[in-house]
């Protein structure tokens, strides 16, 4: 696909993925919209400092995806939307599931709704592995049953399905990646690297949950190339289409592999805050990517150590934006 000129709005932008994804469409040409969460400080999230009111390759959009009237507003004229904006911390959907309702649920609707009535021509829906909870089987493909562990997963669960139902009853070209779990640049500390690099980088003691848990990690450049394979590739609409490395890892190794290269005299242990309900903790997620690769032609070509050092380079550089005592929930 040729992005020049290409109307795109990516809500969720200042996140960490949409970051990323705004970078590289701007990269490619095409005329970007970031629609960010409304708030009194002008506070544009991480594309603060890259982009500015007078830069003619990001239009700034600020609102709020639980108001109908303003993501409208903002998708019409888009040939292409990518919708990441969600509310994705799980803990703090044990504290506040009903703001993951709004967010996810309702706010999906919203931009579905104004995609249907403004004939966007392209959507691509974010889902989570989250929504398969704890594997019944390895790799897990896209045909796995999907299981609502915590208040997060379940609107996930919602979202996606009321994305698939837009496909279904109105032919709504929308399109679901489903990206297992993502890391690079830029995450908050409410991401497992994060926590322990910056943990890592500032004290001798690494404060962790469960370490049993296996995950399938992707770095984030990979996942952003997913993305775009998802808005270029027509065979993708009506789908849901898994993107993660296919190799699992359990958190203990991974704070391991990280301690060992930045302080290996800090000592990893335990914190009964940061463990999830018993029910609620997911054991296993590792992703059957065959689909992807086969449909979108995308497979992932940043190893997890070579993702690990430019991540850990990039925090050695920004760890004052962190608070690496602090659990983030």
């Amino acid at each position: 696909m040729n992005w020049n000129n290409k109307n795109v709005l990516v809500t969720g932008a200042g996140g960490f993925i949409g970051s990323h994804l705004v970078d590289e469409l701007v990269r490619r040409g095409a005329d970007v919209t970031a629609f960010l969460h409304y708030n009194a400080r002008n506070d544009w999230g991480m594309l603060d400092d890259r982009y500015n009111e007078n830069d003619d390759r990001v239009s700034v959009v600020m609102g709020d995806v639980t108001d109908g009237f303003a993501v409208s507003h903002a998708i019409e004229g888009q040939d292409i939307v990518f919708h990441l904006a969600a509310l994705i911390g799980i803990p703090y959907s044990y504290i506040a599931p009903e703001s993951y309702i709004n967010t996810n649920v309702m706010g999906t609707l919203n931009v579905l709704e104004a995609c249907r009535r403004h004939d966007v021509g392209k959507i691509v829906h974010t889902s989570t592995s989250e929504v398969y909870g704890t594997a019944q089987y390895t790799p897990i493909n896209e045909k796995h049953p999907l299981h609502g562990q915590s208040p997060y997963s379940a609107s996930k669960i919602a979202a996606d399905k009321i994305a698939e139902s837009y496909y279904c009853s109105f032919s709504l070209p929308v399109a679901t990646l489903r990206p297992f779990n993502t890391f690079g640049p830029r995450q908050s500390n409410r991401a497992v690297i994060p926590t322990i690099i910056t943990q890592a980088l500032t004290s001798d003691r690494i404060s962790l949950g469960s370490l049993t848990p296996v995950r399938d990690l992707t770095y984030v450049s990979d996942t952003v190339q997913a993305f775009l394979r998802m808005a270029e590739c027509d065979s993708a609409v009506g789908l849901t289409i898994n993107a993660g490395n296919g190799k699992g890892i359990t958190i203990g190794e991974l704070a391991a592999k990280i301690v060992t290269q930045i302080n290996p005299e800090a000592q990893i242990i335990n914190n009964d805050e940061r463990i999830r309900p018993e029910k609620s903790e997911v054991r296993v997620l590792v992703c059957d990517n065959s689909a992807a690769e086969e449909i979108l032609g995308w497979k992932p070509s940043i190893s997890l150590d070579e993702g690990l050092r430019k991540t850990v380079d990039w925090m050695k550089e920004h760890i004052t934006s962190y608070k690496p005592g602090m659990y983030s929930v």
